[in-house]
């Protein structure tokens, strides 16, 4: 009783208690989870290809050695080389009668390559579908799970998916770390995916709800975000140095232990054994989907961030090939990009509802497509700053700006439950993240990284156009009847994409975040 005695002394458990109504602490919660599950997302960047590499080449330095040395005669059979033509004959002479030889002149030919620079051949080029492949299992299960994901947070609540998702992405960290094949790789990569989304579609689904106002709920997003940009930032180069001065091991294990303190704040704030379903009930999964003005967004979405999906498997291979990088280099050259990303969800977190999100969003898609139809044309790491810094601000102005529309189509021509439509934005996220390394890494392998960059940039710069259509989207009839009615009793708010003005009821929470 001691301990117990002491946390209530201190204001501990008042201070939980209070937590689970703040919006602060939630958001809080939300940004830590977004952060850990993009660290192990981006960690592997760096390790994986390089790893892989190593592992395979070994096997094959093994089974050739393997096949020269069975080559070898152990019978009678010896080998004479002629000094005239220079062929080898072999005699049935056995041992005891067998004759002196010449020993044949050997010329020694340097290795192809005489740097620590990865061969440039057949093997090398393969990892890229198979590193390809591994990264887009965690989006490709992300995928699959998320519509079972958002309907079941209008079910049960936001609280127990979101602890479910710490449990599953600790699991997998802890097989990520002690995983040696590339089976058992896979596997963890694709369990990742699972509590992945169970984290990221419930953390954004509450966010939304605790940020009834559209203003407040594009800063609270922007903050959640910015989670997500740091993972993004510290992982490639987190993951690079730990693995060149001390394992594959160690980054994964300190990853575990940040998960753990992460569900432990999440077991005392959220109290995930409630079950706490949606007051009402929310629009189906599939209307939302037929909504043309949330495939617009969601496809945003999905085409940013494609670009640095595709960056992500093949860059380090290519700079393996061309730039002879060292295994710190492969994770440092995405630094540039995640600075920028946590540059962009902060500032336009806030200044994209004042310029107009659909502008915002343009904009970005226009500068992704510029800046990666760059980084080809880098010569050495150095040269990678400038492109990958335009990539991730680009993808930083589309997501802070994208991620909130969502939310505000859905109370302006939806049923205003989130769980489904941020399940739509999680979709769109992950088939970025599954279609990009996976045919990233096959059109590489064929065609080349150059002709890859080209591809995915002309592609993000066709669609910044039809961002246009989210300018000032209609609201449905019933909801706009809802919007008019003065006399109503609910909560009324009118909106702009341009900027927003509210009328809120008494029983608003003026609680805004800071």
């Amino acid at each position: 009783m001691g301990l117990f005695d002491a946390f209530r002394d201190v204001g501990v458990l008042a201070w939980l208690r209070e937590g689970r109504q703040s919006r602060r602490l939630i958001l809080l919660i939300v940004f830590i989870a977004l952060l850990l599950d993009n660290m192990l997302l981006t960690v592997v960047v760096p390790i994986i290809p390089s790893y892989l590499y190593t592992v395979d080449d070994e096997a094959s330095t093994a089974a050739r050695n393997h096949s020269v040395s069975s080559h070898h005669p152990s019978g009678t059979f010896q080998t004479i080389v002629s000094l005239y033509d220079n062929s080898t004959r072999l005699t049935n002479l056995s041992p005891q009668f067998s004759t002196p030889t010449v020993p044949p002149t050997t010329t020694v030919t340097p290795a192809p390559n005489a740097s620590n620079c990865p061969k440039a051949d057949g093997q090398l080029l393969n990892e890229n579908v198979k590193v390809g492949l591994l990264f887009a299992s965690k989006a490709t299960v992300q995928l699959l799970t998320n519509p079972f994901i958002g309907p079941l947070t209008n079910r049960i609540g936001y609280q127990i998916p979101m602890f479910a998702g710490f449990c599953i992405m600790f699991l997998s960290t802890i097989m990520f770390a002690f995983s040696s094949s590339y089976t058992l790789l896979f596997l963890a990569r694709s369990l990742q995916g699972v509590g992945s989304s169970c984290s990221s579609v419930a953390g954004m689904g509450m966010l939304a709800s605790v940020y009834t106002d559209d203003e407040e709920r594009g800063n609270a997003i922007g903050i959640a975000l910015g989670g997500l940009a740091m993972g993004v930032l510290v992982g490639p180069p987190f993951g690079s140095v730990m693995y060149e001065f001390v394992g594959k091991t160690a980054p994964f294990l300190i990853l575990a232990v940040l998960a753990v303190l992460d569900g432990a704040l999440q077991l005392f704030v959220l109290q995930p054994s409630k079950v706490e379903p949606e007051s009402q009930k929310g629009t189906s999964l599939i209307t939302l989907m037929k909504d043309p003005y949330i495939l617009i967004a969601a496809g945003s979405i999905c085409f940013a961030n494609m670009a640095i999906a595709m960056l992500e498997p093949a860059l380090p291979i290519w700079m393996m090939e061309t730039m002879c990088a060292r295994k710190w280099q492969l994770g440092v050259a995405f630094l540039p990009a995640s600075i920028s990303y946590l540059i962009g969800t902060n500032i336009f977190a806030v200044l994209a509802n004042k310029m107009g999100r659909w502008l915002c969003s343009m904009i970005g898609m226009l500068l992704v497509g510029v800046s990666i139809l760059c980084v080809p044309f880098a010569k050495d790491i150095y040269g990678l700053i400038l492109p990958n810094f335009g990539v991730g601000f680009a993808i930083g102005m589309v997501d802070s700006s994208m991620m909130p529309i969502m939310g505000y189509l859905v109370d302006l021509r939806h049923v205003s439950v989130y769980g489904s439509v941020y399940a739509i934005a999680d979709v769109a996220f992950c088939m970025g993240f599954a279609f990009g390394p996976s045919a990233g890494g096959a059109i590489a392998r064929s065609i080349g990284f150059p002709w890859l960059m080209t591809i995915i940039g002309v592609v993000d710069i066709l669609f910044a156009p039809l961002c246009f259509f989210l300018r000032n989207p209609p609201a449905n009839e019933e909801k706009m009847a809802i919007l008019m009615d003065s006399n109503c009793s609910m909560r009324t708010r009118s909106y702009s994409t341009q900027g927003s003005s509210y009328q809120m009821g008494d029983d608003m929470d003026p609680d805004s975040p800071e």
